[in-house]
């Protein structure tokens, strides 16, 4: 009578790092050059000024590798399935390669070098000020002031929302940010970081990391297009069709260990 498939978290990470594409014709990997400061030096008029600069670059390469997912249904089934079933199950190939693509992303984010917080013990507002300061403030290379983004389990965004409202009920709490949170739930920026709710974050144990990045900490490199292709085979199962859904990424880090901060903390 009715159908439906199982409800899942929807991704973020993809729409919060730098999206870039691989050119046909130009290899199987990306690449980035960076080129190092010069430096300055103050002058006379009767200087003779060799000390000529030194040009330093380096390269990070990103080398996109397919994913691929695969369904076959039999003419038999098709003909015995409930119609309702049938319309759910065209969806769920989609689904499988945007999940794959949020995890590898959660998974590319779990190498950040920069860490804070501690296993057991609750998030707080603080370390997402404290990341954010390393980013934007970092000596090696500031990652920036804007499009800097934190994405943290719900459980976790539950520690902010108490924080916050820890005096309710003790003090008197006047209309504000901690009267509009305890009506309507966590949307506030943090020190300047967009909070994102991320439910495919893993909870190992009691305990789960939240991540604190800069747009351009990471870059996602889409080589071909994902594309999706059916495939007859009468001599399996009776007779039915295979379709097949290919699509090709990688996520790749910029600034290694300068932009990226991870934090650890209780999830229960």
């Amino acid at each position: 009578a009715a159908g439906r498939i199982r409800r899942e978290f929807v991704g973020v990470i993809p729409q919060l790092v730098e999206n870039r594409t691989l050119d046909a014709n130009t290899g199987s990997s990306w690449s980035e050059l960076l080129y190092e400061q010069t430096t300055a030096h103050a002058v006379d008029e009767t200087t003779m000024n060799e000390n000529f600069q030194r040009f330093d670059d380096s390269k990070i390469s990103i080398t996109p590798q397919m994913v691929q997912t695969t369904t076959f249904v039999t003419d038999k089934a098709l003909r015995n399935l409930s119609s309702v079933g049938i319309d759910q199950m065209g969806s769920l190939s989609g689904n499988a390669m945007m999940r794959k693509k949020e995890d590898d992303g959660i998974t590319a984010l779990d190498t950040s070098a920069l860490e804070l917080g501690a296993a057991g013990t609750p998030a707080s507002i603080g370390d997402v000020a404290s990341a954010n300061a390393l980013i934007t403030s970092n000596v090696t290379e500031s990652g920036g002031v804007t499009g800097i983004s934190g994405v943290f389990h719900g459980f976790v965004i539950k520690d902010f929302f108490d924080e916050l409202t820890a005096g309710i009920g003790t003090y008197p709490v006047p209309a504000g940010v901690t009267a509009d949170v305890f009506q309507n739930g966590w949307s506030l920026p943090i020190d300047g970081t967009a909070i994102f709710k991320n439910g495919n974050i893993p909870i190992v144990g009691t305990d789960a990391k939240g991540y604190v990045f800069a747009r351009e900490a990471w870059i996602l490199v889409s080589g071909m297009s994902i594309k999706t292709e059916r495939e007859r085979m009468p001599r399996r199962g009776g007779g039915g069709d295979a379709v097949t859904m290919t699509d090709e990424f990688a996520y790749g880090q910029r600034s290694p260990g300068n932009w990226s901060v991870e934090i650890a903390s209780d999830a229960t």
